[in-house]
């Protein structure tokens, strides 16, 4: 169709799942929800809304970077969990959404590509292709629990890579950047002059210690340019309340330039609303209360999920370190779909591997969060299921 741009020329056909979805959802029929990720949605705690109501909340006071408070309040929060960062070093955005689409005008020409993992969440994709970039696959393989591979990093690159993106943990693989892994991606970046953009918004849900973790690249001294996302999305259950932050780090040359350029991109934005900004100290003080619910959620699901599974089962619990989710591995026939489909006639829904690009096996991803009733209710139909597969 002329009169729009190809890159927002997404296909848009259903599939036999989505159909099936919509088609018991318009016939009022029940279902157990195991795609639910939406944390307001599923009965954890969250904070008072008298946090908005802070006199100067009707005020404006544009800074490109985001109020020094609301800077010093995420920086107070990274010094919480062990990075001691700079307020100059951070630029907050309405989202982590908004700050891939800054850091990819940042780096890269139209044309130009970044690095991005398979398996992970379908996002990447179409942030990429609305500023005219790139993205090149590198695998997160199976044999290494979906851990980061450097020369599978190496062999996705070519002359227009500019970026290297690591999802810490994976969504859905649940798998966190060891300290091995970091090292030698940052000797790879430092010699071909990639930088590293870390997307470390399920980092705080952790599901035990481990040492060699890397539980954010922000605040730590890396050869190359670094960028480590979050917000107050996942951070604090806070979906809806729109704030996201961008720690830049690297050597000082490069940082300092990175900086000098966002602060002109954020300006032409200036998307974060004052009052959210006026609240985040308080928003983030909420956050231990609502990680430690959310935590004591996911890993109660987790324990029933794996005591449900019968001990000559032909499906297994991915393992995984932390996150929101859980990962099956499935039998091959009759495949992700066909059981995906199977499961909804029994009204339970859950999502298919290839949604999130697994290859080499069959999977089916979980939602940890639905409230206990639902995901314990769900169990039997999902065990049941399972058990004709193979």
């Amino acid at each position: 169709m002329s009169g729009f741009s190809a890159r927002t020329d997404f296909p848009r056909t259903w599939n036999p799942l989505a159909r099936a979805l919509a088609e018991r959802r318009d016939r009022g029929l029940p279902l157990l929800d195991l795609t639910e990720t939406n944390p307001t949605r599923v009965g954890l705690p969250s904070p008072e809304l008298a946090l908005l109501a802070h006199p100067g909340a009707l005020g404006y006071a544009p800074e490109p970077q985001g109020l020094l408070s609301a800077r010093e309040a995420v920086a107070a929060y990274l010094a919480s969990r062990g990075a001691h960062v700079s307020p100059a070093h951070l630029v907050l955005s309405a989202s982590t959404s908004e700050s891939y689409g800054w850091l990819f005008k940042l780096l890269c020409e139209p044309g130009d590509n970044v690095l991005v993992p398979a398996p992970s969440y379908p996002l990447f994709e179409y942030l990429t292709r609305l500023e005219g970039v790139e993205t090149r696959t590198y695998r997160l393989p199976r044999a290494h629990g979906f851990g980061l591979d450097v020369e599978a990093v190496a062999a996705a690159r070519d002359a227009r890579t500019r970026a290297v993106l690591v999802v810490n943990p994976g969504n859905p693989t649940g798998h966190y950047l060891r300290e091995g892994e970091l090292d030698a991606l940052g000797r790879l970046c430092a010699e071909v002059g990639l930088a590293l953009i870390s997307d470390e918004v399920f980092s705080d849900f952790a599901w035990d210690e481990e040492p060699g973790r890397v539980p954010t690249v922000a605040g730590r001294e890396l050869p190359m340019l670094t960028f480590s996302l979050s917000g107050l999305s996942k951070v604090a259950g806070l979906p809806g309340f729109k704030l996201g932050w961008t720690h830049v780090g690297g050597p000082d040359a490069l940082r300092d330039e990175a900086l000098a350029r966002l602060e002109l991109v954020a300006d032409t934005y200036l998307s974060v609303n004052t009052p959210v900004q006026l609240a985040l100290p308080g928003l983030l003080s909420h956050a231990p209360r609502f990680q430690e619910a959310l935590l004591t959620r996911v890993t109660e699901n987790r324990r029933l999920l794996r005591q449900a599974r019968p001990s000559d089962a032909h499906w297994d619990v991915v393992p995984a370190q932390g996150g929101w989710s859980s990962v099956l591995r499935i039998p091959l026939e009759p495949g992700e779909e066909a059981t995906c489909l199977a499961l909804l006639d029994e009204g339970v829904v859950v999502q298919p591997g290839y949604f999130y690009d697994f290859t080499r096996g069959a999977f089916l991803v979980l939602s940890l969060l639905p409230p206990p009733d639902v995901f314990t209710a769900a169990l039997e139909p999902l065990v049941r299921v399972l058990a004709t597969s193979g």
